[in-house]
């Protein structure tokens, strides 16, 4: 070997090492990143199992005074609380034998989601005994799926993802309801898209990550409904081409066939899951879609259709609860369109369709504009701020009027339960609640304008191939 051979040989070995030092040293960072998550999440359990025991009754449920302790230490979770009227204390397999009562009221088994969350729900209690079982058990079941996020997000956008695991949403509202199954598969959606999976990764042509992705979008969809709005969004990414439109079909100009594969794909997905439960016993599995449409935009909506039309929002005014069961999905789908429309306008002028960001608008629409916004829905918006480059301002403040809500709710329910003044100007409670509605609306409104405009955190490792013709 000549000298200079030698030294092209030094040159690459040391470039392998510094490949293998980085890789190391990523490595490394994920995993203190999931470990930061899990402590994070540790953190969640222990403030809502605040609220649980020490003494139980004969139903389970946590003594004494559950009633007044859930809303007073700001320790309230759906999950502990649902574990009577559901018959989830007596292990009964949802939907199959449920229905609704002519109250309204979800009876033999039914529950209020989507099938996958159901089930998700009868896992936890399978082996409870008593409501603080239940919320140990579910956050047992739920906690891999936050570690996942984080992991995801800490591969996409690296310490961006600190957003997060750190995040103080995901203190309050980790084990406040379901929803770490359902971010779950948003985020993964995201990844396979833009990182692939095995050895080809990205290498995989696009329609293949897509599909993967419609898949994980239709699998969301059965846990919280949210995902399926994304797919309007990748099926736009799907046909143009992907990143600079380099992943069309050879001698194609826009990938229509690959657009609609997308959404049958999906659509395939979220009707496959359901069709079990549909057929096993239709009453109970359409009592939980009947039940959250005749959700009234009453007190516990937290929503702004409440706070504008109040006190005319009473639950019996059906005038201003027809009004709002109208409008409310009305302006929904209107920005819907204006996000898809405005993501066009970037793809003609940058050559990408940035659905991601679309995304990300649809969700702050959706979160604005529906009649129900529970403080945990927070944790869908969370990984868009990893995802999207957005000022820290829009986090910061985010974050500031969602701990407003979070806890004034509370604290406000709890002096109406216990009868003292609670009205707007002698109750600080009912101050903080009004400041996390109005204020979270007007940063959901900065915040579509800003993620229409946001670009990426993450990119495509290496230049992907072309999607066969």
């Amino acid at each position: 070997m000549t000298a200079a051979e030698e030294a092209a040989s030094e040159v690459l070995d040391a470039r392998q090492d510094r490949r293998s030092a980085a890789a190391r040293l990523g490595r490394a960072a994920l995993a203190g990143l999931v470990l930061l998550c899990g402590i994070t999440l540790l953190i969640g359990f222990a403030n809502k199992d605040r609220c649980a025991g020490p003494e139980f009754d004969q139903w389970g449920r946590s003594q004494p005074d559950f009633h007044e302790r859930k809303y007073a230490d700001v320790c309230y979770s759906d999950i502990q609380y649902l574990w009577i009227g559901r018959d989830i204390d007596r292990h009964v397999f949802p939907y199959v034998d449920g229905g609704m009562s002519e109250n309204g009221d979800l009876i033999g088994g039914s529950v209020e989601y989507p099938v996958l969350t159901g089930l998700l729900i009868w896992a936890g209690a399978l082996f409870a005994n008593t409501d603080a079982e239940f919320l140990l058990f579910s956050a047992l079941i739920m906690a891999p799926f936050g570690l996942a996020t984080a992991w995801l997000l800490g591969r996409l956008s690296r310490w961006r993802a600190l957003l997060w695991a750190l995040s103080p949403p995901l203190v309050l509202y980790a084990f406040h309801n379901w929803e770490l199954p359902v971010v779950a598969c948003a985020v993964a959606a995201v990844y396979v898209v833009h990182r692939g999976w095995g050895k080809r990764g990205v290498d995989r042509p696009l329609i293949d990550r897509a599909v993967v992705a419609a898949v994980l979008l239709g699998l969301g969809f059965a846990f919280k409904l949210y995902p399926a709005i994304f797919v309007l969004p990748l099926m736009f990414y799907v046909l143009t081409g992907g990143r600079d439109g380099t992943e069309l079909p050879a001698g194609k100009r826009r990938d229509v066939a690959g657009m609609i594969r997308v959404a049958l794909v999906a659509m395939g997905t979220a009707i496959a899951v359901n069709i079990p439960f549909a057929v096993a016993g239709w009453d109970g599995w359409l009592a939980s879609f009947v039940f959250q449409g005749q959700r009234k935009a009453d007190i516990t909506a937290n929503s702004i259709w409440f706070w504008a039309f109040r006190p005319d929002s009473d639950p019996d005014n059906e005038a201003v609860q027809s009004l709002i069961s109208f409008a409310s999905p009305l302006l929904v789908v209107a920005s819907f369109v204006a996000a898809v429309a405005v993501g066009w306008v970037r793809y003609q002028r940058e050559g990408t369709y940035p659905w991601v960001a679309v995304s990300a608008a649809m969700l702050c629409g959706f979160l604005l504009l529906h009649k129900v916004h529970s403080p945990q829905y927070t944790l869908w918006l969370v990984p868009m701020f990893v995802l999207l480059k957005i000022r820290w301002g829009w986090i910061a403040a985010y974050f500031a009027a969602d701990f407003a809500m979070g806890v004034g709710i509370f604290l406000w329910f709890a002096r109406i339960a216990a009868k003292e003044p609670s009205g707007m100007y002698d109750s600080f409670s009912a101050q903080l609640v009004m400041i996390g509605v109005w204020g979270r609306a007007a940063l959901l409104v900065g915040l579509f304008i800003a993620f229409l405009s946001a670009r990426s955190t993450f990119s495509e490792e290496r230049t992907p191939v072309p999607s066969p013709a």
